[in-house]
């Protein structure tokens, strides 16, 4: 690994995982990320041979801060009690002690849009913002991070709460992956969207919503039509958060 990186970011997703070196003074990549398709059978043997095949590949020295952005609450110490998007096996695991035990030394997990949201507030559209920001991934689902004042309110799953009007639960009717199955202009995908932020906003009170995940590169097709009061800005960092925010959320966890 190289000296401009203090800490290495890997980001499990439903269909890819990325991982990399990250630099935290700039909220970057140190040198250019690892993308390895996320296993059709994504347990967590799969899924831990991959991490600990990056982490070998990085040659990411003893001590350095480990984070990996995982798709599910993550509570240390815990057994996962809930998973959406990838193998029903990992259910009943501590998913910290599996990749740790993988990688042969201490690592630290935290939920994935946590990563993101904590990557944006600390280097990206939601730096300096004060109040409550909803961040959100639209993406195989949706995910979301509610941070207050610079300080992460954890494992919030509003992906999964039922719209009204019989809509039902809003990742499957909203989420990025539904657009490109049901083959959504942005606009007719915007009117599902502004249901989800709506219903958000009404129950929240946020001073900003952050909209990240890779879809977020094409932000002005979809985010002038969601109809909200809220001001609503795409993601900086976009598919770069996970990585970069699992390495902040590492790195903080030793302060």
């Amino acid at each position: 690994m190289i000296e401009t990186a203090q800490a290495f970011g890997i980001d499990i997703g439903g269909s890819g995982i990325k991982a990399a070196p990250v630099d935290l003074e700039r909220g970057d990549f140190a040198v250019p990320r690892l993308k390895v398709h996320t296993p059709e059978r994504s347990t967590p043997k799969a899924l831990a041979k991959i991490v600990r095949q990056a982490v070998e590949r990085f040659e990411v020295p003893e001590g350095a801060p480990i984070g990996i952005a995982f798709p599910a609450p993550v509570r240390p110490g815990r057994p996962l009690d809930f998973m959406a998007n990838l193998d029903k096996s990992w259910i009943g695991l501590d998913v910290t002690e599996v990749f740790s035990r993988a990688c042969g030394r201490p690592v630290t997990v935290v939920n994935d849009a946590d990563a993101a949201g904590l990557a944006e507030q600390r280097y990206g559209a939601a730096k300096g913002q004060g109040g409550l920001v909803v961040a959100t991934t639209l993406g195989t689902g949706i995910g979301t991070a509610l941070i207050y004042d610079g300080v992460l309110i954890p494992n919030t799953e509003l992906g999964h709460i039922e719209l009204a009007k019989g809509k039902g639960e809003a990742e499957k009717y909203a989420a990025s992956s539904v657009r490109d199955k049901k083959s959504l202009g942005y606009r007719k995908w915007a009117k599902r969207l502004t249901k989800y932020y709506g219903l958000l906003e009404k129950y929240l009170n946020p001073d900003l919503f952050v909209v990240g995940g890779g879809v977020s590169r094409m932000s002005e097709k979809f985010l002038p039509y969601i109809d909200v009061h809220t001001p609503i800005v795409p993601a900086k960092l976009r598919n770069q958060a996970g990585i970069v925010g699992a390495a902040y959320y590492a790195t903080s966890k030793l302060v």
